[in-house]
């Protein structure tokens, strides 16, 4: 399995590569007021992903930052296991579990 990933991995980064090399052709993109910014295809594409990276992440921040607020309130767990918790369980009567139905395909 180890290796076919690998393969798989190698498989990806070959197509990439082509590509990059099949795209050298400046392109211009035009900004507003009348800029523009003439670069390889394979640069403009990139420049698309990074930025699309980075405003996906800021656009998470926030999410993150109101998780993380409220993980740092809550309770710290006990390092030392009390007796109650180290108790057994009891087990569960397999009568009380759901009907598993299996799916032919």
């Amino acid at each position: 399995m180890k290796y076919l990933l690998w393969l798989l991995k190698a498989a990806i980064f070959f197509t990439l590569f082509a590509f990059a090399l099949n795209n050298q052709h400046d392109a211009t993109v035009y900004f507003f007021f009348g800029t523009s910014w003439r670069a390889p295809l394979v640069l403009v594409v990139l420049a698309a992903f990074a930025g699309g990276l980075v405003v996906g992440a800021l656009g998470m921040l926030p999410g993150w930052w109101k998780h993380r607020s409220a993980a740092s309130q809550l309770p710290a767990a006990p390092s030392k296991p009390t007796a109650a918790a180290s108790a057994p369980t009891p087990a569960v009567p397999a009568t009380d579990l759901p009907a598993v139905r299996q799916h032919g395909l």
